[in-house]
C-alpha cells in the first residue's frame, strides 16, 4: 500500500542537469522510471519541475535582464523540462499530460484544477509547467499552489540532499538532520526548505512537505512505501 494516494512531486531543474547544464538524459530516464514505479502503485501524481538548469529569472535580473522578461524566460525553461519528462515517461508507457499556466497549445493544455484532477483520476501523470503564469513567483510557490489546488496529500520535494538540516550540509559538516519539523520552526530558524511564500501557503492550507534525495534511484518508491529517509515538514 502506498503511503499517500495523491502527491505533488516537486523536482529540481538543477538536479535534472546532473551537475552540468541542460538535461542529462540518464538522470531524466532515472526520474521517469522512479515516477513509473510509484504510478504503478496506483498513486495519483502531479509534478512541478524547475527550470534552473536552463535559465533562472532572478539570476538573469542580477545580470541586467528585465525581471518580468527574465521570469518569463524561466517559465519557458520549465516548459522545456516538462516536455522532456513527458517524453521520457511516454517512452516507458506512462500516460501523461503537460499542462501550462500560460496558453500555448499545442505545446501543452491550459491548466485548470478540475482538468488536472480528472486526468489524474483517469491514470494520467500531470506535469504542471510555466510556474504560476505570473512573474515574481518561483516554482516553489508554483508547486505549493498546485499542491493545494489538486488537493494533494503531500508535497514531495525531491532534492539532492536527504532532508532538512540545521544548516547547509554541503557547507557545514556539523549540520544535523531533522526527522520532522514544523513550519513555524522552519520560519523561526530561517531554514532554506522552500521560499517563504511557499512555506506560508503550505502552512495556511495544511499541506505537509516531505524533503528527500530524489537523485538516489529508488528513493521515491521508498518514501511511498513509508521508509523514513527524509524530513517531514508539518503543522
Amino acid at each position: 500500500m502506498a503511503r499517500f494516494k495523491r502527491i505533488l512531486l516537486k523536482l529540481s531543474g538543477e538536479s535534472l542537469a546532473a551537475g552540468g547544464f541542460g538535461i542529462d538524459v540518464q538522470r531524466l530516464q532515472e526520474y521517469a522510471q522512479q515516477i513509473k514505479e510509484v504510478h504503478d502503485m496506483g498513486v495519483q501524481i502531479g509534478i512541478v519541475i524547475g527550470g534552473g538548469n536552463i535559465f533562472r529569472g532572478l539570476s538573469g535580473a542580477s545580470k541586467g535582464f528585465d525581471r518580468v522578461k527574465g521570469d518569463q524566460m524561466g517559465m519557458m525553461a520549465t516548459v522545456i523540462n516538462s516536455l522532456a519528462l513527458s517524453s521520457a515517461l511516454g517512452a516507458i508507457g506512462v500516460k501523461n499530460k503537460v499542462l501550462t499556466a500560460i496558453r500555448m497549445e499545442p505545446v501543452g493544455e491550459f491548466y485548470s484544477k478540475w482538468k488536472a484532477i480528472d486526468a489524474m483520476e483517469d491514470g494520467y501523470v500531470c506535469i504542471f509547467s510555466a510556474g504560476t503564469g505570473s512573474p515574481y513567483f518561483t516554482t516553489d510557490t508554483g508547486s505549493s499552489l498546485r499542491g493545494v489546488e489538486i488537493e494533494a496529500d503531500v508535497m514531495l520535494k525531491g532534492t539532492r540532499v536527504d532532508g532538512v538540516y540545521t544548516a547547509d550540509p554541503e557547507k557545514d559538516p556539523t549540520a544535523t538532520k531533522f526527522t520532522d519539523i514544523t513550519y513555524t520552526e522552519v520560519l523561526a530558524r530561517n531554514l532554506k526548505v522552500m521560499d517563504l511564500s511557499a512555506i506560508v501557503m503550505c502552512n495556511d492550507n495544511n499541506l505537509p512537505i516531505y524533503v528527500f534525495n530524489m537523485d538516489i534511484v529508488g528513493n521515491l518508491k521508498r518514501v511511498m512505501a513509508g521508509e523514513e529517509i527524509g524530513t517531514l515538514v508539518h503543522k
